[in-house]
């Protein structure tokens, strides 16, 4: 089931439309790159993210794409198929991934292998080896061979079984719950050809013919949606824009369907130039001026000078938190409030510090500052501001010359901004919560108001809660029930979808550092929906470093199911050892390792590639020591989670991110306490790594 945001994302995406490939490929009725059923050797542009519905007798079918890396793309694809056994239509949900192998020369076509419906029921499990040669710019031809559901048409004996006999039989097992990574079946049993050509007709139409080699065996059989007439496909793509495509096709003589595929790349602005302010210029000093101390003994100019700057960072979406003045160096807390891209906002305090302090201040030294937390202390020299505004290479040269180090030493140097504490911060506004992949009904939606207020105490100590309350929706009529080995921990989340007034969460965080290279927090209270408790956790991040390791605790107890202050009987001790990595260019691994919220112990592997607009997709596996058979349908946890800077789509900073997590299965195995404000992602994003990623704009 998907989480809260999982609609949001896909509004998202109608908001973020961009320019597509101009090499003209087109996607399959599988979302994937190909031709009409049948896959080709094709790739979609690095980090490009596809939508795609598809819709015929044979099936409707969903399918996310992401391009993980040039050669490396992976799709989770959720299917209804009519009629599929007594009990009426089969709702499935399936993983592929594909890999090219070669790259298509002069001679030389390309060549893709690929694994289609190796996470599922099997339903379309099949592999493929795919060659597509293009011929100028307007025709690509494409031929193949295919096994499993990719070789049920004049199937033939496996060409493989001179290697090993073993790939002469496909074993026809398959686990009851589905979700098992069969590695046995691959390459197994007769194989098939498959084929067919593209051509490009003009910008914006696209011809397509296709052998296939897909009988569809069970759906002409059994299922009796359409005949099987003939193996030949035909179909019309038109691209109604670069990124939004539209296709009809005529499957197997008897049947039509349609397509509608969005492409969406995250590295390329939704809107070009954008429409943030302009920053200050730098203020540069008179000759000699540095050399003025005379300000050092006016008691005046500290408070005038902290006003000033105030006044300055609070129009540019920034907050003082605090201040220290020296004859020659100045160190200014800032709270970011506005801009995602932290050297952004790190060079805008750097111009605005050039026109309030005095000439004879030359270090500058920038403290961010997270949830009370200094997260860095960036070192910047006035003089290279001063001298590398107007460089071409300027934000370079001014990374190259700066100190980027850990911002305990001075944290106790800068004065606090009086007035700031105790504050209240709220709004109230609506909201869009959606359940997905509920065979009882695929699409759940909820449109709430929502109340949410936080009142800052001191620094790092923060007091927190959500209101909200259903306007319309559906997410209430949900009855399903699904049976659980387990202690039900997730799988009565629809009864708490059945409260009409929630309090989401009600909670009290402080957040500290403990020494260098430290953080920790406390947070106590009504977590999240399903959990009330008290929840801990250490993070070890040197400010200069790939790596970080965390710890948490958790000691929870199950709410009511309305959502009140009352409390259920379960209680659990829960918590985990956490390790990051940041692999450059974008990736990122995070491996947690202990006992989760049904009292199971194993660990999660998640994988994501972060772009430095903020875009984010990735995707996460738990396995624990609950067997696939206790766990249910699915066999273990898995998701894929998507977060879209809102800077992106509206085209200026707004500071503000969406986040979808799609969960295929929501089961009892593998699950966690939803915790708001981690460490890890609080304090990741000022470090040097991150830092260096995005300094592009620091002088933006």
């Amino acid at each position: 089931m998907a989480r809260k945001g999982s609609v949001v994302f896909f509004v998202s995406c109608l908001a973020t439309w961009v320019q597509a490939n101009p090499a003209g490929y087109t996607y399959s009725s599988y979302g994937t790159p190909g031709l009409i059923d049948m896959p080709t050797a094709e790739v979609a542009e690095d980090a490009e993210l596809g939508v795609t519905y598809s819709s015929s007798a044979a099936a409707n079918r969903a399918t996310l794409t992401f391009q993980l890396a040039p050669r490396l793309s992976g799709s989770f694809r959720y299917s209804m198929i009519e009629n599929w056994s007594a009990g009426g239509a089969l709702y499935d949900r399936s993983f592929d991934l594909r890999y090219q192998l070669v790259d298509e020369r002069a001679v030389m076509p390309a060549v893709a292998v690929g694994f289609q419906d190796f996470i599922g029921t099997g339903v379309y499990s099949g592999e493929y080896i795919a060659a597509t040669k293009h011929f100028g710019s307007a025709l690509a031809v494409t031929a193949g061979m295919g096994w499993g559901r990719l070789g049920s048409y004049k199937g033939f004996e496996n060409p493989l079984g001179a290697l090993d006999s073993r790939f002469e039989t496909r074993p026809t097992s398959r686990a009851a719950t589905g979700g098992q990574i069969e590695s046995a079946k691959w390459f197994r049993g007769d194989a098939a050809l498959f084929g067919g050509i593209a051509w490009r007709a003009t910008d914006k139409l696209t011809l397509k013919a296709e052998y296939s080699s897909d009988a569809y065996t069970r759906e002409t059989g059994a299922a009796g949606l359409f005949q099987h007439k003939t193996p030949l496909n035909f179909g019309i793509d038109y691209a109604y824009r670069p990124d939004l495509h539209l296709q009809a096709y005529a499957l197997h003589g008897s049947a039509i369907g349609f397509n509608l595929n969005m492409r969406i790349n995250p590295r390329k602005p939704a809107v070009y130039g954008g429409s943030a302010g302009a920053p200050l210029p730098v203020m540069p000093r008179a000759a000699g001026a540095s050399a003025d101390l005379g300000w050092v003994t006016d008691a005046d100019q500290a408070p005038a000078i902290r006003q000033r700057l105030a006044d300055l960072l609070a129009r540019d979406g920034m907050q003082l938190e605090g201040l220290a003045l020296a004859p020659t160096a100045a160190t200014v807390h800032i709270r970011v409030q506005r801009y995602l891209n932290r050297p952004q906002a790190i060079g805008r305090t750097a111009r605005i510090l050039t026109y309030v302090l005095p000439a004879s201040v030359e270090t500058l030294r920038i403290v961010p500052v997270e949830n009370g937390m200094p997260t860095a202390a960036v070192t910047l020299q006035r003089s290279h501001v001063e001298q590398f505004e107007h460089d071409p290479d300027g934000a370079w040269r001014m990374f190259a010359t700066a100190d980027i180090g850990d911002g305990t030493a001075n944290a106790a140097a800068a004065t606090p901004v009086p007035g700031l504490y105790p504050r209240l911060r709220w709004s109230l506004g609506p909201s869009v919560k959606g359940s997905l992949f509920d065979p009882d009904n695929p699409v759940r939606l909820d449109l709430n108001a929502g109340l949410l207020a936080a009142y800052d105490i001191a620094p790092g100590l923060t007091l927190s809660g959500q209101l909200q309350h259903r306007l319309v929706g559906n997410r209430n009529e949900s009855s399903r029930f699904d049976p659980s080995a387990l202690p039900r921990v997730r799988s009565d989340a629809n009864i708490y979808n059945k409260a009409d007034t929630a309090l989401s969460d009600l909670t009290l965080g402080y957040y500290f550092r403990p020494g260098e290279a430290l953080y920790g927090r406390v947070t106590v209270g009504y977590l999240e929906s399903m959990y009330a408790g008290l929840s801990t956790e250490v993070l070890w991040k040197p400010v200069n470093s790939r790596f970080a390791l965390g710890a948490e605790v958790n000691r929870l107890r199950q709410r009511d199911f309305d959502q009140d202050l009352g409390l259920r009987a379960y209680q659990v001790t829960t918590g985990h050892l956490s390790a990051y990595y940041d692999w450059g260019r974008g990736y990122h691994t995070q491996l947690d390792l202990g006992r989760y919220l049904a009292g199971d112990w194993g660990g999660t592997l998640r994988l994501d590639r972060e772009f430095a607009n903020g875009w984010r997709v990735g995707a996460y596996a738990t396995l624990t020591d609950v067997s696939a058979s206790e766990f249910g349908e699915g066999s273990f946890d898995k998701g894929i989670m998507v977060t879209i800077p809102l800077d992106h789509v509206f085209g200026r900073p707004v500071g503000r991110k969406t986040e979808a997590l799609l969960q295929p299965i929501l089961r009892d195995g593998g699950a966690r306490v939803k915790v708001d404000g981690r460490l890890y992602e609080k304090v990741r994003s000022y470090h040097q790594p991150e830092m260096r990623k995005q300094w592009g704009r620091f002088w933006r």
